[in-house]
């Protein structure tokens, strides 16, 4: 009875963001909301491992939409300060995929970074709504 699925889970979430959104606005405050946080897909195979000594928690990162992805139509690239480190993972990207193709701004920063040999260990990160 207390099973909910993914799709479940991102219907929850898309109603709460429409909810969250035609609040009004208030001048001057800066909210936001995480909608998640997830390991860094593909960081053993793209540059991350480069800049990894100038990667810092709490950096911003960059979401890029890869609609045209031939692997993955809903693909979003992970970018730090215009490096590729990888994409939110294909089993998280479903909500943030479709805000963004909505027009939605959305926020990243890195949440932990960690010496791991695994992968998918490595970076943390977070992603949020801004509510300005």
């Amino acid at each position: 009875m207390g099973f909910v699925t993914q799709a479940g889970r991102i219907v929850w979430w898309m109603v709460a963001i429409s909810v969250l959104l035609s609040l009004p606005a208030v001048a001057e405050v800066s909210e936001h909301i995480l909608l998640q946080a997830s390991p860094l897909a593909g960081f053993q195979y793209y540059r991350g491992k480069q800049v990894w000594a100038e990667m810092h928690e709490g950096d911003t990162l960059e979401l890029v939409r890869e609609p045209q992805n031939i692997h993955d139509p809903r693909a979003v690239r992970v970018e730090w300060h215009g490096v590729k480190l990888g994409y939110v993972p294909r089993r998280d990207n479903e909500a943030v995929a479709r805000l963004m193709d909505r027009g939605n701004r959305l926020e990243a920063r890195i949440s932990r970074l960690s010496p791991s040999r695994n992968p998918w260990q490595r970076v943390l990160f977070e992603v949020y709504l801004p509510l300005h």
